[in-house]
């Protein structure tokens, strides 16, 4: 029976070592026929800009109208056509116009601010939550577009994920977003291969 006091597991996938390539996830199984939108209502982008905001546990974010969830869908997906031209010989430059403006006006929304609260603490704050983690993610988009960390970029060697990781690794030769799923999943698949095989 499931112990009723353990705190309930995160309903969006984090790790991915940047906001934008977490911001990504939120389309599970990209170009595949068994792609999820995970951002299918306002409620569900709210509770992803809680969850993977940096606004303090418990923050209440107003659940945005139709119209901002559209534009939050649209910066994911410039976001993707901004890291796929980049991971590509054409580079950032690549990136098509519509989506590059996309982004410059997702960026230049005010971010969330930070604030010294009485107790010493460091929380942050936004007039716009989402919006404002929006920019966020449309900055991070930016500026891993344009740097040397673009090169440890890679795409999950899960079977059945293809979701892009930042490797942090020192060698550089992380395979898995996730050990714990992905990685988890494969070493036991090959295991029941090799298993299988055997006499």
């Amino acid at each position: 029976m499931p112990d009723a006091s353990a705190p309930a597991a995160p309903r969006f996938r984090s790790g991915a070592g940047r906001i934008c390539l977490d911001f990504l996830r939120t389309l599970r199984l990209r170009g595949t026929d068994g792609a999820t939108e995970e951002l299918d209502t306002g409620e569900a982008l709210a509770a992803w800009v809680a969850q993977l905001g940096p606004y303090p546990d418990g923050t209440a974010v107003p659940v945005p109208a139709p119209d901002a969830l559209r534009e939050a869908r649209a910066v994911r997906e410039a976001v993707h056509a901004l890291l796929t031209a980049a991971r590509s010989p054409a580079g950032p430059a690549g990136c098509p116009p519509g989506e590059r403006e996309l982004l410059n006006r997702a960026a230049a929304v005010a971010p969330p601010v930070p604030v010294l609260v009485a107790d010493g603490t460091l929380a942050w704050t936004a007039g716009d939550p989402v919006g404002a983690v929006l920019a966020d993610v449309a900055r991070d988009a930016l500026a891993l577009a344009t740097s040397p960390a673009l090169d440890r970029v890679r795409a999950c060697s899960g079977a059945h994920c293809a979701a892009w990781f930042l490797d942090t690794s020192r060698p550089g030769n992380r395979r898995w977003c996730s050990m714990e799923t992905c990685g988890n999943q494969s070493k036991k698949q090959t295991w029941r291969t090799k298993h299988a095989a055997s006499p």
